[in-house]
């Protein structure tokens, strides 16, 4: 089988929507290239995908290209690429890079889409937002939707709200991660070994998610659910409400969607 879905870049992210997409389609399918070719290389190497030498051999039989180098590398991408996207679908995963942008550098792709996964992606629970440059065509929704679908899940949002949604889902898992170092470091410090502390930091946090998303239910319910008036829950929460801590997440958010809003003028 030719190479159906070319992917450009081999970093984290690249590798993450690989990993996702193994999990549905073969390594045959996928083709990936960088210009140095090492991280490629590498990439290539432990998902069995191919590493293309040169941007033509990319592209020669893909009928999608995954835009996935770093952000900052947009205005400096191989102008050869014009002309090599002639006709095809193009989906961008570049945080803050606007439609406008991305056209101005594939004008004669039959579409674009922005979209903008997250590192869960590699194991299938990745949540990904969308936007498309013109209304796509019955086949190429299918087709987004199924390439995305094959890393979690996918939704589809105007582009005014990518900056925020790159904010929440795109960086919210090392928002989590660093939470979840924060219990165990929390642990350690009442007494727990690291190891302990560290597993159940993970696994709480692990069947907190499982639970949010079984119950489909506020989660300040949950809340409610764990709190007895006057308890240890209890005694916690006030602590995390005297401390702001909802405020501290806002700006958090904010100061990330700032950030892409920023990388959208560069």
């Amino acid at each position: 089988m030719s190479p159906s879905i070319a992917i450009l870049g081999a970093g984290n992210m690249a590798g993450a929507m690989v990993d996702g997409l193994l999990a549905s389609r073969g390594p045959e399918a996928l083709c990936c290239f960088t210009a140095s070719g090492r991280s490629a290389q590498a990439l290539a190497q432990r998902t069995g995908i191919r590493a293309a030498q040169t941007l033509e051999e990319l592209l020669a039989t893909a009928s999608v290209l995954v835009v996935a180098f770093k952000p900052q590398h947009l205005a400096a991408a191989d102008a050869k690429l014009s002309a090599l996207t002639a006709g095809k679908l193009v989906l961008s995963v570049l945080a803050g890079k606007r439609l406008s942008a991305l056209q101005k550098v594939f004008p004669q792709a039959r579409n674009i889409v922005r979209a903008m996964p997250n590192t869960p992606s590699r194991i299938g629970a990745g949540m990904t937002g969308w936007c498309a440059l013109r209304p796509l065509d019955p086949s190429d929704r299918d087709l987004v939707q199924n390439l995305l679908a094959a890393m979690g899940r996918e939704i589809e949002v105007p582009e005014d709200r990518m900056d925020a949604l790159t904010a929440v889902s795109g960086s919210g898992p090392a928002f989590v991660f660093e939470f979840t170092a924060a219990l165990r470091d929390a642990g350690v410090a009442a007494g727990l070994e690291p190891a302990l502390a560290e597993t159940l930091a993970v696994e709480t946090v692990l069947g907190a998610g499982r639970l949010q998303a079984r119950r489909g239910v506020a989660p300040e319910k949950l809340r409610d659910e764990v709190t007895s008036p006057n308890g240890v829950t209890f005694a916690g929460l006030r602590r995390l409400a005297a401390g702001n801590f909802r405020a501290l997440i806002a700006d958090v958010v904010q100061t990330a969607r700032a950030r892409s809003e920023e990388l959208s003028r560069d």
